[in-house]
């Protein structure tokens, strides 16, 4: 091991005893029982260990590109969670995905349920979801104390998720839903703790809910927006390359002007001479490219991700052993619209999964699940996330545990579902719509995120409110408009772009890089180019920043 793959696993090893559902999201066994402190103290130490891992870097010499590829890429990644602490990020981590709220819940999906040692271990991180909400609420006090304060919208956002979870409305809440899986049979103690510890943890969220509401929301900022410097660093932090977001907003109008086009030209196939409006509802309407019944979905997402698995594995990518077990879950209710995935353990006892949140349906029409699904499954998010864990013998543990970038890895997702298109596996005109309704979302989300957050004016050559500028009200009718995705789905999307400045528009941004990479190699190595070896390459350096990104594949 050398001194830089050194540092990167003595800063894993610090950083998950100090933020365990981090390290239960990124497979790294040994703090399971426990979960993460979300005080200001525990920010203040999180924040001390990325400055002395910097100073560690600095004082140490790259042995060859391995060595210099993982630093430059851990160096990237931890001068960003100063630069948010310096601006106080964490004390307004409020927002309807990806903040601690939701961590402290979601650690449990990924859990081991097998014995009555497991559950063992999740009565005893159950006792501790009353301390770890307050250290997160701790948090947004410090922050309504200095004025840094999250938007009111997120903050009755999250209210709501927090009530589901708290049992405040009709569904049953996540905790005993969660406990009531367990067998008493095998341990009537485990199973008392769990009950205790379920309604403990039930009873924080509803309390949580409550403050959220009453005491956070009429402080919280009336204001969506973060505006320019806020968004730079966000959009930075996300994609891991400093963007000209002028030139990224107009990119995005024409590129969803690009895609509409395509999409008027695919509907035709379907139902000549109908608008699109018309074919979606012929779509969606279709009994013979829809699935009936929750159980049923699943199966038929299982064996797509399996069918897809067996087909390219050998022939477009080669997928290690482990990569081969992809499970598909139905995710708990009370999260986001949007279907997730997460990685396996670093030993692959557990493996990767996605996640569809089925929002209360019971009827699921296919058009747009299949790119859907390349983009969670394989060739997306597992064979990127998964391949990079297996590489224990080339990649340090930080880029194989905490290496995610959003535009990297959403980049090539969104790129993934673009190459099944290429490879004949969206041949079928309703299936090949669905992928470019899904570009088109992604589109929308540059255009509205940008705008929204930097409130710029909507283009005087644009039909809908030319001259106007972006705010959450004009953008929701837009979204719901232009994506063609259903309404429900689209609220929750700009309740999270909202949350989230800069994470929304990492798939087209992160797609663009990768596609620019495969046309640069293209056209120098002309008819030697070979796109199984360039997948291969690139996906063997592990996650990184585009700027980074850019820089390692112009050495293909």
């Amino acid at each position: 091991m050398t001194k830089i793959y050194e540092i990167a696993d003595d800063y894993v090893e610090r950083y998950a005893a100090l933020d365990p559902v981090s390290a239960t999201g990124e497979g790294i066994a040994g703090h399971d029982h426990e979960l993460t402190d979300y005080s200001p103290a525990g920010t203040a130490a999180r924040t001390a260990l990325a400055r002395g891992t910097l100073a560690a870097l600095d004082a140490a010499t790259a042995a060859g590109d391995r060595d210099r590829i993982a630093a430059e890429m851990m160096r990237e990644r931890l001068e960003l969670v100063v630069s948010q602490d310096e601006q106080g990020e964490e004390l307004r981590e409020l927002r309807v995905l990806g903040s601690p709220m939701q961590s402290i819940r979601q650690c449990f999906d990924l859990m081991n349920y097998d014995t009555a040692d497991d559950w063992a271990v999740v009565a005893q991180r159950l006792t501790h979801v009353r301390e770890s909400v307050a250290s997160f609420r701790a948090s947004l006090e410090e922050g309504m104390r200095t004025n840094l304060v999250a938007a009111r919208r997120q903050a009755l956002a999250c209210a709501l998720q927090a009530e589901t979870w708290g049992g405040l409305t009709p569904a049953e809440p996540f905790f005993r839903s969660l406990v009531n899986r367990y067998d008493n049979s095998g341990n009537g103690t485990v199973g008392a703790s769990l009950t205790r510890a379920a309604d403990d943890a039930t009873a924080a969220y509803a309390e949580l809910a409550g403050w959220l509401r009453d005491t956070y929301a009429p402080v919280a900022s009336e204001r969506d927006a973060v505006g320019a410097e806020r968004y730079a660093l966000q959009a930075r932090a996300f994609n891991g390359i400093d963007l000209d977001l002028a030139e990224t907003y107009e990119w995005g109008w024409e590129e969803l002007y690009r895609i509409e086009h395509a999409m008027r030209e695919v509907g035709e196939r379907i139902l000549p001479g109908e608008g699109l409006p018309e074919v979606i509802a012929h779509l969606e309407a279709d009994e013979h490219r829809a699935i009936e019944g929750v159980d049923a979905f699943q199966h038929w997402l299982q064996d797509l991700i399996d069918r897809s698995i067996g087909e390219l594995n050998g022939t477009h990518f080669d997928l290690a052993k482990p990569l081969l077990r992809c499970q598909a879950m139905i995710a708990p209710a009370g999260g986001t619209a949007a279907m997730y995935y997460t990685g396996p353990s670093e030993d692959f006892s557990r493996p990767g999964r996605t996640w569809y949140p089925t929002l209360g349906k019971t009827r699921f029409p296919l058009w747009r699940e299949v790119s859907i699904c390349y983009h969670e499954a394989v060739p997306g998010h597992h064979l990127q996330i998964a391949q990079v864990r297996y590489l224990a013998a080339e990649l340090s543990r930080y880029q194989r545990t905490a290496g995610f970038v959003s535009g990297h890895g959403e980049g090539w997702a969104l790129y993934a579902e673009r190459l099944m298109g290429e490879l004949g596996y969206l041949d079928d005109p309703a299936f090949e719509l669905g992928m470019l309704s899904a570009q088109a979302m992604r589109a929308v989300r540059v255009i509205v995120d940008i705008g929204m957050h930097l409130e710029l004016p909507i283009p005087a050559r644009e039909r809908y409110h030319p001259g106007d500028r972006w705010n959450a009200e004009i953008a929701l009718p837009f979204v719901i408009e232009r994506s063609c995705f259903p309404a429900d789905f689209m609220k929750s999307e700009v309740d999270r772009y909202l949350g989230l400045p800069g994470q929304a528009i990492s798939y087209k941004v992160g797609e663009r890089e990768w596609l620019a990479a495969r046309d640069e190699v293209k056209a120098r190595k002309g008819a030697a180019f070979d796109l199984k070896a360039f997948h291969s390459f690139a996906l063997d350096l592990g996650g990184m920043g585009l700027a980074q990104l850019r820089r390692e594949l112009a050495r293909f």
